[in-house]
C-alpha cells in the first residue's frame, strides 16, 4: 500500500480546506454559493492545469493526462447546493463528508493503513474508521452550525455518525468510480431523510414495537433458513435476508412483506429456469444462483430503509411508495436479465442500439424488457390490491420500476461494461432509482 508523500499531503490539505467554505451556508444561500461551485468546476477543468495545478494531481493522473477527481469535487458541491437548496444544513453535511470524511480516510489510510479491508484490499480499516469518526463529527457540527437550534444536539450527533458510517462503507466499496461524486450525494440524501426522524425513534422502544420487530426477525430467520436449504442464498445471504426481511415485515407488516416475497419468488424462479442453458452460454448467475450478502443488500437495503423511514418520519405514504418503487425495480431488473438471457433474441446496447451478444452489460432485448415491465406491473398491482397504497399509485410504481431498470441498463453499458463498477453497485443504483422515481412521478402527476 502507498505511503503518505508530501505531494499527497498537499492535495489532501486543499481537499479538506475547501470544506470550510461550507460554514458560509449559515449566511449565504445555497443558490448564491452554487455560482462559486460552478466557477470551480470550470476553473479546475480548464484553467488550473495551465497555472501549474498539476501538482494537485496524483501521479497516475499525471501519466494519463486527466484528473477527474479535481473536477468532480466542485461538481459534487454544486449538485449538493442545487439538490438540497431548501435544506442548506443537508448540503453542508454532504460537503462535510466529501471534504473532511474522505480527506481523513485518505490521510489515515496512507499513514496507518496496514490492515486491509477483506472486501477491498485497496482500502484499509484505518481509512474506514477515520472516515466514520471525522465525517460523523463534521456532519454533526455543520448541521448545528448552519441550522442552529433546529435539531436536538444528541439527535444530530447520532444521525451524523450513522450517516458517516454508511458513507464510509460506500467509500470502501471496490469500484473505479470517483468517491468525490457518488458518496456525498447518497450520504446527503440519507441525511435529509434522517433529519425528518427526530422524535420518531422513541416509539420503537415501546413493548409493542419491540415484540413486533422481534417476531418479524424470528420469522425471517426461519424463512431465510428455508431459502438457504433450497440453495437460493448462501450463509452470508441467509443473515442479510433475515435482516432485510425482518425490517420490511416489522415496519410495513404483511402487505409490504408480500411485495418482498413476490420479488424473491419471481427472482428465484426466473434464475432457476433454464439455468443449465444459461450456464453453457456463460450468462448464468454465479454460484448456481445463490445470492450472497452483497447481492441481497444491493437489492434490498433501499427497500428496508424506506420501510424504516415510513414509521419514524411524518411521511409514511412517501416512503411506502419509495419502498414499492425499489422492489418493483429489483423485480423488473431480475426478470429482464434472466428471461432475456434465457430466451435470447436480438439484443442491442441501450446506449448505441448496436447488436451485442446476449448477456452483455447494458444489452436489452424486446423479450427481456417485456418481462421486466410485466414483473414491475405485477409487484405494483399487488401492492395496490392489498391496500399498501392507493390504486392510482399502481401505474406510478410500475412505471418507476421499469424506468429504473432501463436507467440501470444505461449504467451497465457505460460503466459496468468498462469495469468501473460491479454488478452489486449497479443493482443498488437500480433500486435507489426506483425509489426516487416513484416519489418523483407521484409528485409530478399530482
Amino acid at each position: 500500500m502507498d505511503r503518505l508523500s508530501v505531494r499527497e499531503l498537499c492535495r489532501q490539505t486543499v481537499h479538506i480546506g475547501a470544506g470550510f467554505l461550507a460554514l458560509t451556508l449559515r449566511w449565504v444561500s445555497p443558490l448564491q454559493l452554487a455560482w462559486l461551485a460552478a466557477a470551480g468546476v470550470l476553473f479546475n477543468a480548464y484553467i488550473l492545469p495551465r497555472l501549474g495545478g498539476l501538482g494537485l494531481w496524483r501521479q497516475e493522473e499525471g501519466r494519463v493526462g486527466r484528473a477527474p477527481g479535481v473536477v468532480f469535487y466542485p461538481l459534487a458541491v454544486l449538485l449538493l447546493l442545487l439538490v438540497f437548496g431548501r435544506q442548506p444544513e443537508v448540503a453542508a453535511g454532504g460537503w462535510g463528508l466529501l471534504a473532511f470524511g474522505d480527506g481523513a480516510a485518505s490521510l489515515a489510510g496512507l499513514t496507518w493503513g496496514r490492515r486491509q479491508l477483506p472486501w477491498n484490499p485497496a482500502k484499509s480499516w484505518a481509512g474506514l474508521v477515520a472516515y466514520w469518526l471525522v465525517g460523523g463529527t463534521a456532519v454533526a457540527l455543520l448541521v448545528q452550525w448552519v441550522a442552529p437550534g433546529e435539531y436536538g444536539p444528541r439527535f444530530v450527533w447520532g444521525i451524523g455518525f450513522g450517516v458517516a458510517l454508511l458513507a464510509a462503507v460506500l467509500e470502501s466499496m471496490p469500484t473505479k468510480l470517483d468517491d468525490n461524486l457518488v458518496v456525498p450525494l447518497i450520504g446527503a440524501l440519507v441525511l435529509a431523510c434522517s433529519l425528518w426522524t427526530e422524535g420518531g425513534w422513541a416509539q420503537l422502544l415501546e413493548a409493542e414495537w419491540v415484540a413486533r420487530i422481534g417476531t418479524a426477525l424470528t420469522i425471517n430467520v426461519g424463512l431465510a433458513g428455508v431459502a438457504f436449504s433450497l440453495k437460493t442464498v448462501d450463509r452470508s445471504g441467509w443473515v442479510a435476508s433475515s435482516l432485510i426481511g425482518g425490517a420490511v415485515l416489522g415496519f410495513l407488516g404483511w402487505r409490504g412483506y408480500l411485495l418482498l416475497l413476490l420479488f424473491f419468488m419471481l427472482g428465484t424462479v426466473s434464475t432457476r429456469v433454464g439455468y443449465r442453458s444459461k450456464a453453457l452460454r456463460g450468462v448464468a448467475q454465479e454460484g448456481m444462483g445463490r445470492r450472497s450478502t452483497w447481492n441481497v443488500l444491493a437489492n434490498g437495503v433501499v427497500a428496508a430503509a424506506c420501510a424504516l423511514f415510513s414509521v419514524v418520519t411524518p411521511f409514511p405514504e412517501l416512503f411506502i411508495l419509495a419502498f414499492a418503487g425499489a422492489v418493483a425495480a429489483a423485480t423488473a431488473d431480475t426478470l429482464e436479465s434472466e428471461i432475456g438471457q434465457l430466451r435470447g433474441g436480438p439484443t442491442h446496447l441501450i446506449t448505441t442500439l448496436k447488436p451485442v451478444p446476449v448477456g452483455t452489460d447494458g444489452g436489452v432485448s424486446a423479450t427481456g424488457t417485456l418481462a421486466g415491465a410485466m414483473g414491475s406491473l405485477v409487484v405494483a398491482a399487488c401492492g395496490g390490491a392489498v391496500g399498501l397504497y392507493s390504486p392510482r399509485s399502481v401505474v406510478v410504481v410500475a412505471m418507476a420500476g421499469l424506468a429504473a431498470t432501463l436507467l440501470e441498463s444505461v449504467v451497465g453499458a457505460s460503466l459496468e461494461r468498462r469495469g468501473h463498477v460491479g454488478n452489486d453497485a449497479v443493482n443498488l443504483f437500480n433500486t435507489l432509482s426506483g425509489a426516487l422515481l416513484a416519489v418523483g412521478l407521484a409528485w409530478f402527476l399530482s
